[in-house]
């Protein structure tokens, strides 16, 4: 799932400072598993941002909504009505939920109610860990189901550096586990550590972010 975080109540004051009617419009989707941006999310944040603009004598008034997704047209249509008549969007989906809102209202002032973080698993109440970097050249098949890319600090993909340390932890910190100690007794636990021996190819970053905007085309899919 995609995980996002409030951005600070002074940097989201200062974006609204000035307009006289913003729509906060949360998503119920990643952004509500995570806490950030669902219904309960968007209910809270809006009187805080009335309280501190009325509080330095600049009053906004604040509408709320909730999407079922915002990354997706057929859920935004529904709520083209409410945005007639406000000066300002503040969304609290994810980037991509948030570039699609943007434009679509393009002629009404846009703003960013969280910053999103990573592509990760819940791993426990409260606790979400990156999973994915979305790099475009998937490797799990080679490494058991783990990712080095995203896991390991260094994105190393033939095993681990000098840093590891004896307890099976990164370098980085006693809390955060070598990926590649985790491969390795996962490959262990398989009878298969041999399939470990083989010098994998070198990363083609071409097809991560680092590459540009992507674009994934399906023809069967097109009308």
């Amino acid at each position: 799932m995609i995980t996002a975080e409030w951005k600070p109540i002074p940097e989201l004051v200062g974006y609204l400072r000035g307009h006289q009617k913003v729509l906060l419009l949360g998503c119920a989707t990643c952004v509500a598993e995570c806490a950030a941006g669902g219904e309960r999310e968007v209910e809270t944040l809006a009187p805080l941002l009335r309280m501190a603009l009325a509080k330095e004598g600049s009053p906004v008034e604040i509408i709320t909504g909730t999407l079922e997704r915002q990354c997706e047209p057929e859920f935004i249509e529904p709520f083209v009505p409410a945005a007639e008549g406000v000066d300002a969007i503040m969304s609290l989906a994810c980037g991509i939920g948030m570039q699609l809102l943007a434009e679509r209202f393009p002629q009404i002032a846009f703003y960013p109610g969280v910053n999103t973080t990573s592509l990760s698993l819940r791993e426990a109440p409260g606790l979400w860990t990156t999973r994915c970097a979305a790099c475009g050249d998937c490797v799990l098949g080679e490494t058991f189901g783990l990712c080095p890319v995203s896991r390991c600090a260094k994105s190393l993909l033939n095993g681990p550096c000098g840093g590891t340390r004896t307890s099976g932890s990164c370098e980085i910190s006693e809390d955060t586990p070598c990926i590649w100690n985790l491969i390795v007794e996962r490959a262990k636990a398989r009878g298969q550590l041999d399939r470990l021996s083989a010098v994998r190819r070198p990363k083609d970053w071409s097809n991560s972010p680092a590459g540009g905007p992507k674009r994934m085309l399906r023809e069967d899919l097109r009308p």
